[in-house]
């Protein structure tokens, strides 16, 4: 592929969101859902994890069934009072990434103040043309269509100049109905047909890109 756009997934993608981050994001958003819906701990996890499985977002099931507000829901559940020892992150990834051809972006479901944070801490953000968080997606995140839609219109894009890169497998699929290519960063067993290269970190793309 001539000049193709990298869209980026974030958490889990470029950095390890699951020792540190993740477990704090799911407390903050249980504890939300505990104040603003009246229920108890148990009720809000089930919540949680219910409207993440149905809808890939667990803020798309807030505002679909409660009418929640989405900056306040996320601003309130990414607050991180010592963000810094939390992200876990290769430090190689920067120079794979600027030997990378292509533009590359960031197209992430967390709010802007959370991703460029984390760009800033991990020294990612010089890697990136532009940052398109679920703000800008008109808090329709992945694997909505209309989220990718968005993008692809701000930045004059043919999905099939368009590699993306993402941890999560239905996030995949919508790129893949949409033209682009995909690359699944998962080091488990399963294949799908919706992926066309498969690597256990995100450190192996400039090896394996001459695949796409």
């Amino acid at each position: 592929m001539k000049n193709p756009v990298w869209l980026f997934d974030l958490d889990n993608t470029l950095h390890n969101a699951t020792p540190h981050i993740f477990p704090h994001i799911n407390q903050s958003m249980r504890r939300y859902i505990e104040q603003h819906l009246g229920v108890d701990e148990h009720e809000a996890t089930r919540i949680r994890q219910d409207y993440w499985t149905r809808y890939g977002a667990t803020l798309l099931g807030l505002m679909r069934h409660h009418g929640t507000d989405p900056k306040h829901f996320l601003w309130e559940t990414h607050q991180f009072p010592n963000l810094k020892p939390m992200v876990v992150f290769d430090k190689p990834l920067i120079q794979m990434l600027r030997r990378l051809p292509g533009r590359k972006i960031i197209f992430s479901n967390a709010p802007r103040h959370y991703a460029e944070a984390v760009l800033d801490i991990t020294g990612l953000r010089t890697c990136f043309d532009a940052i398109y968080s679920v703000e800008n997606l008109r808090f329709k995140p992945k694997p909505m269509l209309a989220g990718f839609r968005a993008l692809l219109k701000a930045e004059h894009l043919n999905p099939r100049s368009c590699i993306m890169v993402e941890d999560t497998l239905a996030n995949l699929v919508s790129a893949k109905k949409l033209g682009m290519k995909t690359v699944w960063v998962s080091t488990g067993l399963r294949q799908s047909p919706f992926v066309d290269v498969k690597i256990n970190s995100a450190l192996q793309l400039a090896k394996r890109c001459g695949r796409l």
